[in-house]
């Protein structure tokens, strides 16, 4: 996965295009990701004995990896990620713009 929790991402398509968040969880097996404070619906919830909410209730909803970019901590620009092999061995994450290893 070139995109990570934690990680910065910008989303680039949808109604919520233009918004920055933090990547909260991912759905590798569905290529959907959880980001915070993107893609809020209104759920109607029937009174149940279960649910500690009723009522009109706000919720977050995931949105496809393919609609975001990664933010680069470096250059603090939306970017493309790479992956490099280090003198080590060990393979990292890149920005495509300014080639700085991510974390």
């Amino acid at each position: 996965m070139k995109i990570r929790v934690d990680d910065n991402v910008l989303v680039t398509k949808g109604r919520d295009r233009g918004r920055t968040g933090r990547v909260q969880r991912i759905f590798a097996d569905k290529g959907r990701l959880m980001v915070e404070g993107v893609n809020i619906v209104s759920r109607h919830m029937k009174p149940n004995p279960q649910l500690r909410q009723t009522g009109i209730v706000q919720k977050e909803l995931s949105v496809p990896i393919a609609n975001v970019m990664l933010i680069c901590p470096i250059s603090n620009e939306p970017t493309r990620v790479g992956m490099r092999r280090l003198a080590d061995g060990s393979k990292a994450r890149t920005c495509k713009d300014c080639e700085e290893v991510i974390e």
